[in-house]
């Protein structure tokens, strides 16, 4: 990974096992570090895609932030990809929901948005935020 996210998401899973092999696999995000605690339930987890990382971990871990969590809904997580058709074809190969396929966007930006195991929506695009132009 070329340097370290400023922000990176973190999230909650009841099966947090699932989720690492969910998003590495139908996602093409990449295992940086993964921590299990003694019961096997994965304590804290760090996936890379590209520059950007996202943090997870199990539902009930008992820790001060998992208690935090604990009423937290899904979330939403925006990641920039280079080919959003790719990147889709996979996901779709892998059976991960798409709640809306590829789309060119007014703005520029070309896009989908699939839902993972657990509820949480993730959307793909070309969009950079932040970037120039």
């Amino acid at each position: 990974m070329a340097g370290t996210p400023d922000i990176c998401p973190a999230l909650r899973y009841q099966d947090a096992k699932a989720a690492i092999k969910q998003l590495t696999e139908g996602f093409g995000f990449s295992e940086h570090a993964v921590y299990e605690g003694e019961d096997g339930r994965v304590m804290h987890a760090e996936l890379i895609c590209g520059n950007g990382m996202v943090m997870l971990g199990s539902k009930g871990s008992g820790t001060p932030f998992d208690k935090l969590m604990a009423e937290g809904g899904p979330t939403a997580v925006y990641v920039r990809v280079d080919d959003v058709d790719a990147h889709h074809d996979r996901a779709v190969a892998y059976g991960i929901e798409i709640v809306l396929p590829p789309t060119d966007q007014e703005y520029g930006s070309r896009d989908y948005t699939a839902r993972d195991a657990e509820g949480n929506v993730w959307s793909f695009g070309t969009y950079a935020p932040g970037a120039a132009g």
